[in-house]
């Protein structure tokens, strides 16, 4: 599936207030690509993942579903059918009294009953790590926060959708349940959904993404590998932008004589790279057994 954006601008028009959200943007969504948006409030990221299924359609330009205009109602529903979205906070639209139920809405009106219904409840709760015995007649209303919002991502996930749009998958949580719910993301692509997430996380989207957008004031800002987008950090910076903590720290390092890689993210990578450079730099390495 292949989301692609011809010139896009989109205009929220008011009795009171013209505004433009997005203007001229052109890129595209590759399948199987894990693909994160990134830009300061207010910089369009939710008027453009609402294009991604037709919730919003362009001012002008197009948006193309696998060569296909999104204006048109046909191609709309099929993509609506083939496109799940996970707004920020999903757990606030939990309403059912049981987990099951709540999971089995979707599917349900997308045609599902009986034992087909119920092997697409139970999966989607496996691929959110939740088991279906134990929490299937639980209350929603009752599980911790992360459990909540592993429920909301399995009501939408229950359909199959091809792809996924979550805006700030993360938003709300303590660092335990924001590792399980990217843990979660990371096997979905992994198993070949197509990701699309709106994330402050410059770690997240550093470490996970294909590629970033970065938008500012709904314009381009920088499309690319996160290595390339996040080699601008001035300019970033300049419109209330960060780069990832380890990037920080790489750049630190090497304005003080080092010479690490610019596209380091992981923190043990990290260390390892800043053990070889000690070394090359003539600073023996610790031997962290030594009268142990």
């Amino acid at each position: 599936m292949r989301i692609a954006f011809e010139q896009v601008t989109h205009t929220y028009v008011a009795p009171s207030f013209t505004e433009v959200a997005l203007k001229d943007l052109t890129f595209a969504v590759e399948q199987g690509e894990f693909f994160s948006i990134i830009g300061h409030t207010g910089s369009g990221k939710s008027t453009l993942i609402q294009h991604i299924n037709g919730l919003l359609t362009p001012t002008s330009g197009r948006v193309l579903v696998d060569g296909e205009d999104i204006t048109d109602k046909r191609v709309r529903a099929r993509t609506r059918r083939r496109v799940g979205m996970v707004f920020q906070y999903p757990e606030k639209q939990l309403f059912a009294k049981t987990v099951a139920e709540d999971v089995a809405f979707a599917p349900r009106n997308a045609g599902l009953t009986g034992p087909e219904l119920d092997a697409a409840v139970r999966l989607a709760l496996i691929q959110v790590d939740l088991d279906y015995d134990e929490f299937a007649d639980a209350s929603p209303f009752e599980l911790s926060g992360g459990q909540q919002r592993r429920v909301a991502l399995a009501g939408v996930i229950a359909s199959a959708p091809e792809l996924l749009v979550l805006d700030e998958p993360t938003a709300g949580l303590d660092p335990i349940s924001r590792d399980e719910v990217m843990d979660i993301v990371v096997r979905l692509h992994d198993e070949g959904k197509t990701i699309v997430m709106v994330s402050h996380s410059m770690d997240d989207v550093a470490r996970f993404s294909d590629r970033v957008l970065a938008l500012n004031a709904g314009e381009m800002l920088f499309l690319g590998t996160p290595g390339e987008v996040f080699s601008h950090a001035t300019e970033l910076r300049v419109v209330n932008l960060g780069v990832p903590h380890v990037t920080q720290l790489v750049n630190e390092l090497n304005a003080h004589g080092f010479a690490l890689p610019a596209t380091l993210y992981d923190v043990e990578a990290f260390a390892d790279a800043v053990a070889d450079e000690l070394e090359r730099l003539g600073v023996p390495r610790r031997d962290t057994q030594a009268g142990a």
